[in-house]
Parts: structure tokens; C-alpha cells; sequence
């Protein structure tokens, strides 16, 4: 029997410091503390047929070239950008949802980098950035400035929420200049592309079939989430919700907040009250917390998935414990100066723009630990920047633009 809880006292009183990968949050959201029911935590979110896509494009190869997988595509649909080929270095407008979290700061430091690179190179002048701070009306409003201002050569949007920002996304369309989404998507195709990895329900299956190959059928899960309403999270878990219950997992669920002491809180309650055999979370962030409820009720490590924040990956080989690290690939924060490059040289891009996405196993672990070492641990192991002019300094120092 699967059941959700919610922690809303967490969710609002953390909402400064909420920790999301991929995502952020519209610190306005509550939930219900009563227990709700698997229709409304899951059911609703899953869609069968991007279910099968996404699952399908984890086992395709990328076209393009190995070492630059901010430039690979899956799967690509072209679309022709002659209509805004010019010359000159061109000015970008950036209405940015946040960077309110680690991994929304690594690559908002790795766009920057990529940004030097092109304005050295002569493709754009500036970026003009706005952050929302993690609110829609505020995004909203930055957008609507500037189309009012006027002054945009292109429009980069990284959307704090789906549904809310299409029709400001639709206005900047109309403006006839180019504009790329990327990271979340909105309910529009008004954009020249759309840039993002695989998926959410690509990270639930990854997830959920390393747990369950790893479990026992009877075996109980705590899912930990971060909290409701943004696609990609629920999809995550809509994904894995659904494995679980074809496998006979017991999975119990909790939104969290991304509060590390509301995390142990969580996992220590559930180790009183039996065993826990396995961990899944939406995001990485909060995963050593989680893990130290175990260590401080004596009790055997999990089977846990996390993410390549690099906490994880360093607790996960002090540990020992088996493990798995899925990505949402933050390198995705230099394609969207990438795109705007080729779009103004006329050159085809996809019109939807999909990443690859593979998670870190235990034999890549070492490697990836290796490649990262000296980066702070709310650094991203996929990041994608070392070929950058600032790397490794302006990410060890966190430098925030």
C-alpha cells in the first residue's frame, strides 16, 4: 500500500533554501499535511506515451561529438533558422527562474563561461539577465520588460513553472525574435527550441530499476521529494511509483522541503518502525542526511539512488553502500548560448533539443570523484565545463555572476 505525506511546516520554512535540481520551486506552494492518496501523487502525472518515449531515447546514442555532450541530440527533428540569420554580435535577454540551489548556480557559472567564450568570439554583445527568485509573477514581469524594452536580439527562458509561464512565453514569441526554452518546458511550441535532457520519467525508470534489481520483492522504499506540482519532480516519481507497484516494492513517499533535518527526522521515524531497505529521491540534495539516520540508528546502509551532487557521490564511497547517481545534465546551460549562436548564423537546430542523460554507476564513481576532486560539494559531477576558460577556479571558489 503506497501513501504520500507531505511536510508543509518544512516546505515554507525552507523556502529560501530549497535545494532542487533541475527545478525551483514558487515558495507559495502548500500541501495538504493529511495523507493523500496514489491517484493524486502519482496517477495524474504519468503519461503513458512520454513514458515510452523517454524510455525508448535511454538506450539511443546521441549523435554528435563525444566530448562536447552539451552539443549532442537525440533523436533530433531539425528545424531551419534562416529567417533570423544576421551579423554582428547580437544581444541576449535571460529570464532566469532562479539560482537558488547548487545545481542551478553550477550552471549558471558554466553559462557564464560559455557566454565569455562567444562574446570573445564576436556573437553576442551581452546578456541581460533577470532572476526571478523562484516566482512566477516575478518571471512574468521580467519577461514582459523585456519585450517592453525592446532592446532583445533573442530571448533565453529558463521557466520557473509550466502552465504559468506559456502565455509570457507566447509574447516574446510574437515579438518575431528568436527565443529558446530549456531546462523546463511550457505548453507552447511557439519557441525556435526546446532544450532539456531526456526527462523526467527517464530518471524514474533509471532509478527504479536499479532499486528494485537490487531489492526484494516485499522490500520497503522511502521516496523522498522535494515537493508537488513541478513536471519534472512528479514525473520522476510517477515513473517510479509505477515500477515499484508491478514489483511488488512497498514504497512510502514524503514531500520534504529539501530540509537535511527534516530528511533524518523522516528516515529515522520509518527505522523505528521497521527496516528500510532502500532510498529514492527526486534530487540528491539532502541524501547525506538521509544516509546518517542510518548511521545514527546502527542500522545497515540502504540501496539508494541520489544525484552527481557531489555530496552524495563522496558519501556514497565512504560508505561502501550500493548505489546509483541519476543526472538531469547540467551542462544543459551552455546549449542555450550554443543554439542562439547557430540560430543567428542561420544554421538548423533541433526544435526539440533533447540531451542525453546517464546516470553514474558504482564502476563510473571513482572516475567521476576523480575528475571533480577539489570541487566544493554542492558542485555537479556532469557539469560539462571543464574545456572553459575559468575551470577549475571560478567553480571551486563558487564564483556567482
Amino acid at each position: 500500500m503506497k501513501r504520500s505525506l507531505s511536510i508543509t511546516a518544512s516546505l515554507v520554512g525552507a523556502a529560501s533554501l530549497i535545494l532542487l535540481a533541475g527545478c525551483t520551486t514558487d515558495p507559495s506552494v502548500e500541501t495538504p499535511a493529511e495523507e493523500t492518496s496514489e491517484e493524486t501523487s502519482s496517477a495524474e502525472w504519468f503519461d503513458q506515451e512520454l513514458f515510452d518515449k523517454q524510455n525508448a531515447e535511454r538506450s539511443v546514442v546521441p549523435e554528435g561529438p563525444a566530448e562536447q555532450p552539451y552539443l549532442q541530440t537525440i533523436n533530433a527533428e531539425m528545424r531551419d533558422t534562416a529567417e533570423y540569420a544576421s551579423e554582428g554580435a547580437k544581444k541576449l535577454c535571460f529570464a532566469n527562474a532562479s539560482i537558488s540551489n547548487p545545481w542551478r548556480q553550477t550552471g549558471w557559472i558554466t553559462m557564464n563561461e560559455q557566454l565569455k567564450v562567444l562574446q570573445e568570439s564576436g556573437a553576442f554583445s551581452e546578456m541581460e539577465t533577470r532572476d526571478a527568485k523562484d516566482s512566477d509573477d516575478t518571471q512574468i514581469a521580467d519577461i514582459d520588460y523585456f519585450i517592453a524594452e525592446g532592446n532583445c536580439d533573442g530571448f533565453i527562458i529558463s521557466p520557473n513553472s509550466t502552465a504559468a509561464m506559456t502565455p509570457a512565453v507566447e509574447r516574446a514569441c510574437a515579438t518575431g525574435k528568436p527565443v529558446v526554452v530549456f531546462d523546463r518546458g511550457v505548453q507552447t511550441d511557439c519557441a525556435v527550441t526546446f532544450i532539456h535532457p531526456i526527462g523526467g520519467f527517464a530518471w524514474g525508470i533509471d532509478t527504479a530499476e536499479f532499486l528494485i534489481d537490487n531489492l526484494e520483492k516485499g522490500d520497503k522504499v522511502v521516496a523522498l521529494r522535494i515537493l508537488p506540482g513541478v513536471d519534472v519532480l512528479e514525473q520522476r516519481w510517477a515513473a517510479a511509483d509505477k515500477l515499484f507497484d508491478e514489483a511488488g516494492i512497498e514504497a512510502v513517499d514524503y514531500f520534504t522541503g529539501a530540509d537535511p533535518a527534516e530528511i533524518k527526522k523522516i528516515i529515522s521515524d520509518e527505522l523505528a518502525k521497521g527496516d528500510v531497505q532502500g532510498i529514492w529521491m527526486d534530487a540528491g540534495d539532502g541524501a547525506v542526511a538521509a544516509i546518517e539516520a542510518f548511521e545514527d540508528a546502527g542500522k545497515p546502509y540502504p540501496v539508494m539512488t541520489g544525484e552527481d551532487e557531489l555530496s552524495f557521490l563522496r558519501k556514497w564511497k565512504d560508505t561502501g553502500l550500493t548505489g546509483l547517481a541519476p543526472v538531469y545534465s547540467n551542462f544543459q546551460w551552455r546549449t542555450p548560448l550554443l543554439a542562439m549562436e547557430k540560430i543567428f548564423a542561420g544554421e538548423q537546430v533541433p526544435t526539440e533539443w533533447v540531451l542525453p542523460q546517464s546516470p553514474i554507476t558504482a564502476e563510473e564513481l571513482d572516475d567521476y570523484l576523480k575528475r571533480n576532486e577539489g570541487m566544493p560539494d554542492g558542485h555537479y559531477a556532469k557539469f560539462g565545463g571543464e574545456d572553459l576558460p575559468g575551470y577549475p577556479q571560478v567553480w571551486q571558489d563558487r564564483v556567482i555572476p
